[in-house]
């Protein structure tokens, strides 16, 4: 099988891009870790902030392409928008060795990443067969996230992930936990969660003309999570790092369906 492999880390262009907007402290945590791996670092964020926006393009109305400073671009659109601009407008002749989705405030855990823009920045780098890596620092609201943990560790993450390369297809999606980073406990290989208490919450409201209105929302719960993934590595304070396969064909169903179907 293809594996995604970078020869020299220090001199890979590195694409930076995230869901939570171009003015987003996180952005900026992985502008600096990825400057501290390689001198040729590109940003390529959404103008405004896209969480929830999954991995969803946009068609229905043209894009926007604003040079911030050198390097440093806003799209008004979505993170799968601003991969997909990179690559066949802004970095055609030169695309990046290497895609970095985050830091994205909140964690990406369980399905999680099926909502999560970072995650699907990360998934259309993948798809254009450039190796590519989901950072997101968990936090229990409402206090702040502490974005020295993925500081501090990101650097390490990232470069043992590239020395050990993985296969073509697949996503890493690293989530850093809620603790100091002198308090986080290492890093471990883990598979995808699934919360065991509902957190997606309707807030039902109604505005001064008396019409009804909702926000979703979240409310986190910690449940009871099994020992090996992505939610309980998190939990125990060490950063999770789970493989995202494009491929989303459930092979014991094809198997089962197709002795029933035959």
């Amino acid at each position: 099988m293809a594996e995604h492999r970078i020869a020299d880390l220090a001199k890979a262009r590195i694409l930076v891009t995230n869901d939570d907007g171009i003015h987003a402290p996180g952005l900026k945590v992985l502008e600096r870790i990825a400057r501290s791996l390689s001198k040729d670092v590109w940003v390529v964020a959404p103008e405004t902030e896209q969480s929830g926006a999954s991995h969803s393009l946009t068609l229905t109305e043209p894009l926007r392409l604003r040079e911030q400073s050198r390097r440093r671009f806003a799209v008004r659109g979505t993170p799968t928008d601003c991969v997909l601009l990179s690559m066949h407008e802004l970095l055609v002749d030169h695309p990046p060795d290497l895609v970095l989705s985050g830091v994205n405030r909140g964690a990406n855990l369980a399905e999680d990443v099926t909502y999560s823009g970072t995650i699907a920045a990360a998934m259309e780098g993948t798809l254009l067969d450039v190796p590519s890596i989901a950072l997101s620092q968990c936090l229990l609201s409402p206090h702040p996230p502490k974005w020295s943990t993925a500081e501090h560790h990101g650097p390490t993450v990232i470069t043992r992930l590239v020395e050990a390369g993985w296969p073509a297809g697949v996503l890493m999606n690293v989530n850093f936990p809620d603790v100091p980073h002198a308090r986080v406990t290492g890093m471990e290989l883990c598979r995808q969660g699934r919360r065991d208490v509902k957190d997606l919450l309707i807030d039902s409201r109604v505005d001064p003309r008396g019409n009804p209105y909702y926000w979703i929302g979240f409310r986190r719960q910690e449940g009871t999570p099994k020992r090996d993934t992505d939610l309980a590595v998190t939990q125990r304070g060490a950063i999770s790092v789970t493989p995202l396969q494009l491929d989303l064909t459930d092979r014991r169903a094809l198997k089962s369906l197709g002795a029933a179907l035959a």
